[in-house]
């Protein structure tokens, strides 16, 4: 969900030449510290609640009557606060988070404070941010805003703004001499951190959102990430003078950081904030909040990279789950479930952008069931795929008490039977098998379980291991026979401290000597590196090659593993990795069978 773009542009003035540093001795105006309190722990879980953007994003008739974005008011905040009170709180819905424009009026023109902080357009919140934060609280909820990262233009006022709490800084003192620009829409001046000033302003709004009674802040257009690279675009030291604004606030700030956000800094996303969007906008700024390929679908491609960096304290965001409204939703009922089913895996914040005055029934069951919910919610890990990521695909998690998260997708555009076999989740045998949507046992199943799916459909399934753990013969490919581009390099993360890389253009790896007791179909393991995207075609003993999907890892020294379908005679087989005449493969780290 980020904001549409801005555009006004502020006359640029001259700089004073002249900066005061600030020291520890700096003389204040401020009302005296308040006392420390303990805070409480921010995101041991997913947090869960509701977002305004889905439908001020949205041109459903009749949801913006006063132009783009005009559904943001504060009689539509809070109305939806009474609704999730109502309908959603006892399920574990909290958080009531305004999105953009909150500051603006309905043409788009901002108002700020005298000390260059954005102040509530009094046409859409004439009770102020305070009083809306307070009703919402009355609801026994907690409270949202956003902003923008950087110093928004029209902000600036030739940089003769003062900064609260900050004696002699200005605006000017703030942003770098050339007024670079920052953001996902170079709506906003970068801010100097080598200047104290900037930390002071960061401190000035984290105190005002704190004393205005926030509990949550959305710092939207983050980079490296937003679609912006490059050291005008890198706000990880505004990120982190957020975490320490807040810190000193006197209010416990939940900081989730939007959009897009690169992978190579996943380290400081998870260092100094809550969560952090991973992808895209899942609104499809069209006639209903979203649709299946803008950009429902693109999540399970990008989620997999990620997965392991989600837990307590910070959580991989893949937008909003809008999946309570039907018609508006956009999507058919098996992708509603889909869309839930997915976010519920993968550990994904859990908020909605959907009008809760109108959930249809199917809705609020997706909204509200339990067993889903403890999925998310619970001490289970983010699922991954344990298939390749083909049409048809297998994602599961292995819990803390031994049963298996297990989600079957069917996302081509025609039904498709998908198959979850136990040999993927490390046993072979029996199992027992609950469905987790319908909250029904079915019984048990030997070796694997297969359900036909509609279009873009899944099931969600808890299993529970009655077999026995499958023992494994490893083949490292480096081993194995190269030809074409195809060459062995260092890899720290590898197995073997090798891989096989420069799959491309014809280039392959063949190993051999793949040693199996009988013939049959044999899910063989992968162990890969890819920083994007790439398809492989494999195939055992020359015979046909079928292209399997393998998502990113997010870099180039990160292993995954997914299991890939292949036919195998009894005794010894090659087992040929392809990257076709004009495509790139993954790196291969080794390859598993099962015994």
């Amino acid at each position: 969900m980020r904001s549409s773009s801005y555009s006004v542009m502020p006359a640029r003035a001259l700089r004073s030449l002249c900066v005061l540093a600030l020291t520890a001795g700096l003389a204040t105006t401020a009302p005296a510290a308040r006392a420390e309190t303990a805070a409480p722990t921010l995101a041991d879980k997913p947090y869960m609640g509701w977002t305004s953007w889905s439908m001020q994003s949205s041109k459903y008739p009749g949801l913006n009557p006063k132009g783009d974005y005009s559904y943001l008011t504060e009689a539509n905040v809070i109305k939806q606060a009474d609704a999730m009170a109502k309908k959603l709180r006892s399920s574990g819905y909290e958080y009531i988070n305004i999105d953009a424009g909150w500051w603006r009026d309905w043409s788009w023109k901002p108002r700020f404070d005298e000390y260059a902080r954005q102040q509530a357009d009094p046409q859409r919140f004439p009770s102020g941010m305070k009083a809306v934060a307070d009703r919402i609280h009355a609801q026994g909820l907690k409270a949202g805003i956003y902003l923008p990262v950087g110093l928004e233009k029209e902000a600036y006022n030739d940089g003769k703004s003062p900064i609260w709490n900050a004696e002699g800084c200005t605006t000017a003192d703030i942003v770098h001499d050339d007024l670079r620009t920052t953001n996902g829409w170079d709506s906003a001046y970068k801010l100097d951190f080598t200047n104290p000033c900037a930390q002071k302003y960061i401190d000035s709004q984290a105190r005002l959102f704190a004393d205005w009674g926030y509990d949550f802040l959305k710092l939207d257009g983050v980079g490296p990430g937003s679609f912006k690279s490059g050291d005008n675009y890198d706000n990880v030291p505004d990120v982190a003078a957020w975490q320490k604004a807040i810190a000193t606030a006197g209010r416990p700030i939940h900081l989730e950081l939007s959009w897009s956000l690169d992978y190579g800094h996943v380290e400081d996303w998870k260092k100094y904030s809550n969560g952090w969007r991973i992808d895209t906008d899942v609104e499809c700024y069209c006639n209903t909040l979203v649709s299946w390929e803008n950009s429902v679908d693109d999540r399970w491609d990008d989620t997999p990279a990620w997965t392991d960096h989600a837990g307590p304290g910070g959580w991989n965001d893949l937008d909003s789950l809008n999946v309570g409204n039907g018609e508006m939703d956009g999507l058919t009922k098996a992708e509603r479930q889909s869309y839930a089913t997915l976010w519920a895996i993968a550990k994904s914040p859990f908020y909605t952008g959907d009008d809760l005055t109108r959930l249809d029934s199917y809705g609020l069951s997706l909204l509200t069931n339990r067993e889903v919910i403890a999925i998310n919610q619970g001490d289970t890990p983010p699922a991954r795929p344990v298939t390749a990521s083909d049409p048809q695909q297998v994602w599961a998690a292995e819990n803390p008490n031994g049963t298996y998260t297990v989600a079957l997708f069917n996302l081509s555009d025609a039904p498709a039977s998908v198959t979850a076999n136990w040999s993927t989740l490390g046993f072979k045998g029996k199992a027992a098998v609950r469905d987790v949507w319908n909250r029904e046992s079915l019984g048990t199943h030997t070796d694997k379980i297969t359900q036909a799916l509609p279009a873009h459909g899944s099931r969600l399934f808890t299993v529970t291991p009655r077999g026995t753990a499958l023992a494994w013969t490893g083949y490292e490919a480096e081993a194995g026979t190269l030809s074409g581009n195809a060459s062995v390099a260092d890899c720290s993360a590898c197995s073997d401290g090798r891989k096989v890389g420069n799959l491309y253009g014809g280039g392959k790896l063949t190993v051999n000597d793949v040693v199996v007791a009988k013939a049959g179909t044999y899910q063989i393991k992968v162990a890969y590196i890819s920083g994007d995207s790439r398809s492989v075609a494999v195939s055992a003993n020359g015979g046909g090659a079928v292209s399997h999907k393998f998502a990113s890892t997010g870099d180039w020294s990160t292993v995954n593993s997914v299991h890939v379908p292949v036919k195998l005679k009894a005794g010894a087989n090659t087992l040929t990795f392809d990257s076709g005449s004009s495509g790139y493969a993954p790196d291969i780290d080794r390859i598993d069978v099962q015994k």
